[in-house]
């Protein structure tokens, strides 16, 4: 098994277990006129999904686990009575991308960054064949013009992986923030597909700096989130990061730390099943440690 598809198995395997079953439908929220939160109604359909609807075109953000597809296909379709057009892809997790497939064969056109689409490549087998592929890459940004607003899709460096996306639409004054906000929940930080500590954080700062108190956002795992949300996560990171860094600075061992448990006052709130605190440490300290070679904007 590769590196990549453990780490997905195991991601995929810790939400199912703690959700206890696959849904068999979705449940809708109307953030405002014409954009829908999704997410599965009963059981972990993978991570928030936002749809836009208007008289251009049907847009889903990120699609789920594979299994459900076909639910997310029918919700999709009795909010618009339409088929869906495209697809954004916030990054590789199939907990994000599972629906790709199906979708596709439904006549939708996948978007994605371009390091996305390369590590798809470079396993393909844990995504199962081609058809799972995004259609469509991007560098840095792409706006798209539709339904009588634009959709703001940047790149995020090296924050949860290497390729990262988080959508704005700032005439709705909506931010889907992807993986890049795990509200109220320890963040996975996905080292070895890319991701860093400095970057999530950096990412994470970037979304502030486009919100005011009335924006909404639409976190990757999580309740619908607000700036305020954001900021306690920002303040939980920097707090968290600063306390272990102290420590890897001092000459500490991975394992030292861990026992000393820097991030004690946070357990309470901030820890969850798939990201421990112990996890979130040990995180920091192997992201701390590659800071010198990164190169974050």
């Amino acid at each position: 098994m590769t590196r990549l598809l453990l780490t997905i198995t195991v991601l995929l395997t810790c939400g199912l277990a703690q959700a206890q079953k696959l849904p068999t439908a979705f449940k809708s929220i109307e953030v405002v006129p014409g954009i829908y939160m999704l997410e599965g109604d009963g059981g972990f359909a993978g991570g928030n999904i936002t749809l836009l609807v208007g008289d251009d075109r049907v847009v889903l953000i990120d699609d789920g686990l594979e299994p459900i597809a076909p639910a997310l296909i029918e919700a999709a379709g009795d909010l618009t009575g339409r088929a869906i057009d495209f697809v954004i892809n916030t990054h590789i997790h199939l907990d994000h991308t599972g629906g790709n497939a199906a979708l596709s064969d439904a006549g939708a056109t996948i978007f994605a960054h371009d390091n996305n689409r390369s590590r798809m490549l470079a396993d393909i087998d844990a995504y199962g064949r081609t058809g799972t592929l995004p259609f469509i890459t991007f560098s840095d940004s792409v706006t798209f013009h539709i339904n009588g607003q634009e959709a703001f899709v940047y790149h995020v460096t090296r924050a949860h992986t290497d390729g990262d996306a988080v959508v704005h639409f700032p005439d709705s004054n909506v931010i889907h923030a992807g993986d890049i906000l795990f509200n109220g929940l320890f963040p996975f930080i996905d080292l070895d597909n890319g991701g860093s500590y400095e970057g999530f954080l950096h990412g994470q700062r970037e979304i502030l700096a486009l919100a005011d108190d009335s924006t909404i956002i639409i976190p990757g795992h999580g309740r619908l989130a607000s700036k305020a949300d954001l900021q306690a996560s920002i303040d939980m990171m920097a707090d968290a990061g600063a306390r272990v860094k102290k420590m890897v600075d001092a000459g500490k061992s991975e394992d030292e730390i861990v026992a000393a448990n820097p991030l004690a006052l946070y357990h309470d709130v901030w820890n969850w099943r798939f990201i421990t605190t112990e996890r979130m440490t040990r995180t920091l300290v192997r992201s701390l440690a590659r800071t010198k070679t990164l190169d974050i904007d």
